[in-house]
């Protein structure tokens, strides 16, 4: 059994704590808060822009530490997932690396390539695993879009397009700003950069276009150049100021035989999947694949307890992807300043 110590009880805290009760093989022993009505159970003031909302939490026997390096010292931990805003992944990764821990982080893994290679460095030097929760290939519509290109049932790969776009996340008062939660591009792309890299590669080249807002792009268009041009991919995210629709994400991946097609968003507050996954195939075809329902955090949480276990690392937690990712993801608001292509 892993045992599991949250540190930082916030939105994604809470979804992370719900998910590990599905999870066979792991199990949140600990957690850590400085709100001593969290520490207590009471997180109903929790709220986010998918999932439930908060609620008040039977905590049972979990140990309760009002400090994280209290929790960093618990000989019982295994595994330290940590939920804190991205301007202390870096210092708190390091630490829990350094007292023996294995360390999940959310995304994005820091705020600075320098800090995620640090934190990369840190963990071949400890000899401990660190993993990133870049939760996106563990949706099943995301997950069925991967196998398929790696599989290559339906040819080579020519291309794709993918979208994230949310409302004002009016409750996150630091989102904008680039030393504490890093905006639209750092905090919501990079799902879609890490996808990219992981199913496409590493670009040789970024060309963005957007709208800024204070420091930090708000919305962007995005081409990834590839060697020999052959390869068409690019993304849009940001924020729209309208309320109505809190969260949409979806693709068109482009293969030699086939089209997958998928489109979901959150209108009014209510799930809707404007076009479930989709593959339209070189025959004339129109297939709807069944996807088993699967909670993506429980998966993703589940194999980083299965890393821990076997000491295999993930192909979609490691490090150095999500280091890629947050590397795109700066160069893409490079080229937005600059107004041309920059260079991977």
């Amino acid at each position: 059994m892993v045992r599991v110590g949250i540190v930082g009880v916030g939105f994604m805290g809470m979804i992370h704590y719900l998910a590990y009760q599905k999870v066979r093989g792991a199990k949140v022993t600990a957690i850590s808060t400085r709100d001593e009505k969290k520490l207590a159970g009471d997180w109903r003031g929790i709220k986010g822009n998918f999932g439930p909302p908060g609620a008040q939490m039977d905590l049972g026997k979990i140990a309760r530490y009002p400090q994280w390096e209290e929790l960093l010292a618990d000989p019982k931990i295994d595994l330290v997932d940590i939920c804190l805003p991205p301007a202390m992944h870096l210092p708190v990764t390091l630490a829990a690396l350094k007292a023996g821990k294995h360390v999940i982080c959310e995304k994005p893994i820091a705020l600075a390539t320098a800090d995620a290679a640090k934190m990369v460095k840190a963990a071949e030097q400890a000899g401990k695993l660190l993993m990133i929760g870049q939760v996106l290939p563990f949706f099943p519509e995301y997950a069925h879009a991967y196998r398929i290109i790696t599989s290559g049932k339906y040819g080579k790969l020519l291309g794709g397009r993918f979208k994230r776009i949310i409302s004002d996340p009016l409750w996150l008062k630091d989102f904008y700003d680039p030393r504490e939660v890093g905006g639209p591009v750092v905090d919501l792309h990079i799902h879609d950069a890490h996808f990219i890299r992981l199913s496409c590669g590493m670009p040789q080249a970024v060309f963005s276009t957007g709208r800024w807002r204070g420091e930090v792009v708000q919305f962007i268009e995005s081409q990834f150049l590839y060697e020999g041009g052959e390869l068409a991919v690019s993304a849009a995210c940001g924020v729209i100021d309208q309320q109505g629709r809190s969260f949409t994400h979806g693709f068109e991946i482009y293969l030699e035989k086939a089209t997958l097609m998928y489109d979901f968003a959150v209108l009014g507050g209510e799930p809707t999947a404007s076009m479930p996954l989709t593959v339209l195939t070189s025959s004339g075809k129109i297939e709807r694949p069944k996807l088993r329902d699967v909670d993506a955090f429980a998966a993703e949480l589940a194999e980083a307890a299965k890393v821990v276990t076997s000491g295999k690392p993930s192909p979609f937690l490691a490090g150095e992807l999500a280091l890629d990712a947050l590397r795109l993801c700066h160069k893409q608001t490079q080229s937005v300043r600059t107004k041309k292509p920059v260079k991977v």
